[in-house]
């Protein structure tokens, strides 16, 4: 007696991709995600390849893992992809502290996120010619 197998969460047309535990705050990771929200895959990975953010290099392995979830996971088309959704969790946050003067101590937190991309096909509108 297996265990019953649990509905897909997304729609036919769509794949996604989790990258956890990254060690970046979240707020800092969100203008990353909001960098690519919407656009097609090819425009949000020239984006994310130009990006000066330490984290987006991350940020594009992760899209590239959902593209590749799409494509060979779901028989999806990679050149009608777009990024649905990209939104940022908050994960752990390791507690550390920093020795101040007058025998004094301040608390250091270094959080860590989740990220998840969902990439959806999209069918192109027809040329008027």
């Amino acid at each position: 007696m297996a265990k019953a197998k649990t509905e897909r969460r997304l729609k036919d047309n769509e794949a996604q991709a989790v990258a956890r535990t990254l060690r970046v705050s979240p707020q800092k990771l969100n203008l990353v995600a909001a960098m690519i929200r919407g656009k097609k895959v090819d425009r949000a990975l020239a984006d994310l390849e130009f990006s000066r953010k330490r984290i987006a290099g991350t940020v594009r392995k992760t899209l590239e893992s959902a593209i590749a979830n799409a494509e060979n996971n779901h028989d999806l088309d990679v050149d009608s992809l777009i990024v649905s959704e990209a939104y940022v969790g908050k994960s752990i946050v390791m507690k550390r502290f920093h020795a101040r003067g007058r025998g004094r101590a301040s608390r250091i937190e270094k959080p860590f996120a989740h990220l998840t991309i969902v990439v959806r096909e999209v069918e192109e509108k027809g040329e008027a010619a």
